[in-house]
């Protein structure tokens, strides 16, 4: 079974810092592509970054140079590192895992970014 556990969310300052982490269990890492999502109030779920299985990662516009996506394999966990927050990164976060059989969603996590 299929399980994936974001945490790391909270409040923090325009200008702040969060690590979210997705802890996963049931997959390999190296048979998915691990991806961060967020939803805003009244808007379309968005990728944020992704991350393959091969390593390479990519990110949205309005967050390269300051998100990070990483995967600790060992601990069956991929991280973002979201540096210089802006009201406007302001979500509910969602991990995803995707394979050629179809997505698996985590519950999402909260970010709010105050001005």
């Amino acid at each position: 079974q299929v399980q994936l556990v974001e945490s790391g969310g909270g409040l923090v300052q325009s200008g702040g810092s969060l690590r979210l982490s997705c802890k996963a269990s049931g997959i390999f890492f190296g048979l998915y592509t691990m991806g961060w999502y967020r939803q805003a109030p009244g808007k379309q779920r968005e990728l944020v970054a992704t991350l393959a299985p091969g390593g390479e990662t990519d990110y949205t516009r309005s967050v390269k140079g300051r998100f990070t996506i990483s995967r600790d394999i060992p601990k069956n966990t991929v991280y973002l590192q979201m540096n210089n927050l802006q009201p406007e990164d302001t979500g509910l976060y969602f991990c995803n895992a995707h394979n050629r059989v179809g997505d698996r969603w985590g519950q999402g996590t909260q970010v709010t970014v105050s001005s």
